[in-house]
């Protein structure tokens, strides 16, 4: 097959298209702006770079977000396999070792010779067959090419990072270990445990402190699932305390009671030398970020390793200007990953590998794919690509996007467990009708990823 396909953005959905593509014997031209591209969210120039979270969110299967690792599985992923490896604790969460990941994808991706990576910048679509994975901070100029391709007719969010702390700097004396449930001194998590008078002097420091934007923002900007933690504070004082703060599940050893609110640390990478604030996502200047944050029990006298950021996103309208395998009708064009509003780490993942599977059916000419709704990968699809779906937002797996089940009124875990059944059979009669495009190639999925592994390994 001598078709080229340029692959536009080297970040999880382009990695992912490029070397599902390369497996299938396609060649690809892999481009990513980086080094000398500015791309104001990255902090390294490598492939796959995480920039928010290091989470890939839920294992458990009869969770939207596990259920999807499933059926990415299933169909072959390139990433998933080499995320599991580079994972950190995070109970029963999917996290990884940012800087290990990346260079094991890069280590997957040299390790094809039907993939050649070009670094510059892309400013117009590229002829011929291209997938567009260039996130939703592409540069300038493309994304002007990109909505002029699709009528002009996109939107823009707005999108926050946590800040990360130096594992040294903390308080050990205070911060307790323990997941929600668990024994103390066991879990995944670091705890700073707040009191009354400690959470409500620093929800007052946090709804007044300076932002970087200093308009209010209006709902349609903001993405739910990023706000800013100082606008969720906004909403009332104990909006945090049931949300990301919530303390229930733990117990300060100090006391050996639950704390009034908590604060939770998680792991940036394996050595555990650095941790996340976990919803913290901000749009505070550095210097009040600092100010702030330090009047956290345990963190007052934390060093930054990063501070957090915010900055404005873009992604088109998807349901209005893509067909149902995410391409720009009448071109040989697709989108993939968060610029079609597929929101998160793995969703991205799954997008490119959707790109990829449609982009190799219309070379040789098969039916493109059509996933079970039931699956949690299928109803995805459908909300992005129904013109029903209005107004559209960035959204993430979850279990509301999919069919109900007819039954009778079920408990909550019941009832997803009885969701994960039924789409995975669903998925797997599917797969199994489907050998034109999976077959061998769902038997030999972790070649490269074995062969970068080793390499990465022996250095």
């Amino acid at each position: 097959m001598s078709s080229v396909v340029s692959v536009v953005g080297g970040g999880l959905a382009g990695c992912e298209c490029a070397l599902s593509l390369a497996s299938r014997g396609v060649p690809v031209r892999l481009y990513e702006q980086r080094p000398g591209g500015h791309a104001p969210a990255h902090h390294t120039s490598h492939l796959a770079e995480l920039v928010c979270s290091n989470s890939l969110k839920s294992m458990r299967e009869d969770s939207a977000a596990g259920m999807l690792k499933a059926e990415l599985d299933a169909m072959g992923s390139y990433l998933l396999p080499l995320a599991r490896r580079c994972a950190v604790p995070a109970g029963g969460s999917l996290a990884v070792d940012r800087e290990r990941f990346s260079k094991e994808v890069e280590e997957a991706v040299a390790s094809s010779e039907f993939i050649e990576v070009v670094r510059e910048e892309v400013t117009q679509i590229p002829d011929g067959r291209s997938v567009i994975c260039a996130g939703p901070l592409c540069s300038p100029l493309l994304a002007e090419a990109i909505a002029k391709a699709v009528g002009n007719d996109y939107l823009a969010f707005f999108d926050a990072a946590a800040p990360v702390v130096d594992a040294e700097s903390i308080d050990r004396t205070i911060v307790f270990a323990q997941s929600r449930y668990e024994e103390q001194g066991i879990g995944d998590y670091l705890n700073c445990p707040l009191s009354r008078e400690e959470y409500e002097a620093f929800w007052e420091e946090l709804v007044s402190a300076k932002r970087v934007l200093v308009r209010d923002f209006e709902q349609r900007d903001l993405f739910n699932a990023c706000q800013p933690i100082e606008e969720v504070a906004r909403k009332g004082i104990d909006t945090l305390r049931f949300g990301a703060l919530k303390p229930v599940g733990l117990v300060d050893p100090r006391t050996g009671t639950r704390p009034w609110a908590v604060v939770q640390l998680r792991a940036e990478n394996a050595a555990c030398t650095a941790y996340n604030l976990v919803g913290f996502q901000t749009n505070l200047t550095w210097g009040e970020q600092a100010r702030v944050f330090s009047m956290i029990p345990g963190l007052e006298s934390s060093d930054f390793v990063r501070y957090g950021v915010m900055h404005r996103n873009t992604f088109v309208d998807s349901p209005r200007v893509l067909d149902e395998t995410f391409a720009v009708p009448g071109t040989q064009t697709r989108l993939a990953g968060q610029i079609t509003g597929t929101e998160g780490y793995v969703e991205a993942i799954a997008s490119g590998l959707l790109a990829a599977l449609n982009t190799y059916a219309d070379l040789r000419g098969l039916e493109p794919v059509h996933l079970p709704e039931t699956s949690a990968f299928g109803a995805l699809v459908a909300y992005a690509t129904n013109p029903a779906t209005h107004p559209y937002q960035p959204m993430h797996v979850n279990f509301g996007l999919v069919p109900p089940l007819g039954r009778g009124r079920m408990r909550k875990r019941e009832r997803y467990r009885a969701y994960a059944e039924r789409g995975r059979e669903d998925l797997a009669r599917y797969l199994a009708q489907r050998g034109d495009l999976f077959g061998a190639f769902r038997d030999s999925t972790d070649d490269l990823a074995k062969t970068a592994g080793s390499k990465a390994h022996d250095e």
